[in-house]
């Protein structure tokens, strides 16, 4: 009987524990949801019920104030900017997502990081809005999560990463000369890609001269560093439709000269024994003669002075 009267305690004590909690996040909501009511004039909406301040013999009735001090709250203006931070990151990064295949990162979603991060720079700063107010303590500083810093930086990694800055101009507004000439190159060699798909015989050669220039620009913009994400993954997926789709090969210029070389120095150990041989030869006959002629003119010298 004891230890069921335990048992009985102790979920009476859970169930108390459970409706104190409730109570908490209950009050703390209805004191939120009538302070927006009060300031909009809105007609009182019915909460859900798990939302519903509980009432009940020995549960007290908790609420949290609906305002801090005015010297806690942040102003109007910060509050608009942060809004607008938050627009624009949302804009940003749906970019981002709907240009990740084909990748088209950086000539789809300059405009729209651009303005991401001049709204961050407005609040960073620390320029003073109406009021003669900043917002990058109220926003920036005022508790170590820092959100929106983090979400910032998560941005600025991708770009930074994806090279994007190197497509554009130097204002970061819009896309480089070479970037356009590329994409012009590329949209040439797709057409023409597309339109000999069904003979690749055709296509190897129809297409060769705009693929090889292709090609080059892209070489160019590798060696000068003006290459981003958007110009690689381009390349690299024409590349395979050339060589592996299509079955296409493109000489190269400097191949002959390879080969000579590589030729040359094949050869050169053959070469280099070969004369050391002949050489070798030609020093014996030049050595071998001259002893065997001293020798007899000696042995005849000799039999002279004996006869």
């Amino acid at each position: 009987m004891s230890a069921v009267t335990g048992a009985g305690g102790g979920g009476a004590r859970g169930s108390a524990v459970w409706w104190t909690a409730l109570a908490l996040i209950g009050g703390f909501v209805l004191s939120v949801r009538a302070a927006e009511e009060s300031d909009s004039g809105d007609a009182a909406r019915p909460l859900s019920p798990l939302l519903a301040e509980p009432s009940g013999p020995g549960l007290p009735s908790l609420h949290l104030a609906a305002k801090f001090p005015d010297d806690l709250e942040v102003s109007e203006s910060c509050v608009e900017m942060l809004r607008l931070f938050g627009e624009r990151y949302v804009a940003a990064v749906n970019c981002l997502v709907s240009s990740a295949r084909p990748v088209r990162v950086c000539q789809n979603c300059y405009q729209a990081y651009s303005s991401f991060n001049d709204i961050y720079t407005n609040i960073s700063s620390g320029q003073t809005q109406s009021g003669n107010v900043s917002c990058q303590d109220s926003l920036m500083r005022s508790d170590r999560l820092m959100l929106l810093f983090n979400l910032y930086s998560s941005l600025t990694d991708i770009w930074t990463s994806a090279l994007c800055t190197q497509c554009l101009t130097p204002d970061q507004k819009s896309l480089t000369n070479s970037t356009l000439d590329f994409i012009s190159y590329l949209n040439k060699s797709l057409s023409c890609f597309e339109k000999y798909q069904e003979n690749h015989t055709e296509l190897c050669m129809d297409c060769k001269a705009t693929y090889k220039g292709l090609n080059e620009m892209y070489s160019t913009m590798l060696k000068n560093k003006g290459y981003c994400i958007d110009i690689e993954d381009a390349m690299n997926v024409t590349r395979r439709l050339w060589s592996k789709k299509f079955g296409c090969t493109v000489p190269r210029e400097e191949t002959v000269p390879v080969i000579a070389v590589s030729s040359f120095m094949l050869f050169l150990p053959v070469i280099f024994y070969l004369s050391n041989f002949l050489h070798s030869e030609q020093k014996k006959r030049k050595l071998i003669h001259p002893k065997r002629a001293k020798s007899n003119h000696s042995l005849m010298n000799i039999q002279d002075k004996f006869s």
